[in-house]
């Protein structure tokens, strides 16, 4: 009797003295052959190691793409990095001023469709950055306050 109780309490925590042996059900499947392979219906049941630990995030690096278009056909290059979840730079600001427009409003409307985000650095330059990457801060603020090149700032004046 107190063997059943002590076997019972190893069951519980999971120290089992013998392990039960699976039984399998021989199962034949036609292979393209027309050969028959032999197989088996089920597989044992997994024990698992509670010390085994797994990295579930890997660390990916994002890449950043710039665009300058010319003209309004570059605009897709521009629409597929968004739909690939890639942030973009677009530089608008040496193109005629109907043509900027344009392009903003198709990169505004494909940004709306995928739930992207968007936000001015200067005139004719924007970042668009779909829906896996935020934007926080105010970049045209930092701008102003800091300079583009604030790290390079010498205060010797040069």
């Amino acid at each position: 009797m107190a063997e059943k109780f002590i076997d019972k309490v190893r069951s519980m925590m999971g120290f089992e003295t013998s392990m039960d042996e699976e039984v399998y059900e021989e199962d034949f499947a036609e292979d393209e052959d027309g050969g028959y392979e032999r197989g088996y219906a089920g597989a044992p049941a997994s024990y698992s190691n509670p010390n085994k630990v797994v990295n579930l995030h890997k660390s990916q690096s994002m890449k950043v793409v710039l665009y300058q278009p010319r003209d309004f056909e570059d605009t897709r290059a521009v629409i597929d990095s968004l739909k690939g979840k890639k942030p973009v730079i677009l530089n608008i600001e040496e193109l005629d001023p109907e043509l900027a427009r344009k392009i903003f409003d198709f990169c505004s409307g494909a940004l709306y469709a995928i739930d992207g985000h968007i936000q001015k650095v200067s005139r004719g330059i924007f970042i668009l950055a779909p829906s896996n990457v935020d934007i926080s801060g105010d970049v045209r603020g930092e701008l102003e306050n800091k300079g583009v090149f604030a790290w390079s700032a010498r205060k010797d004046g040069f």
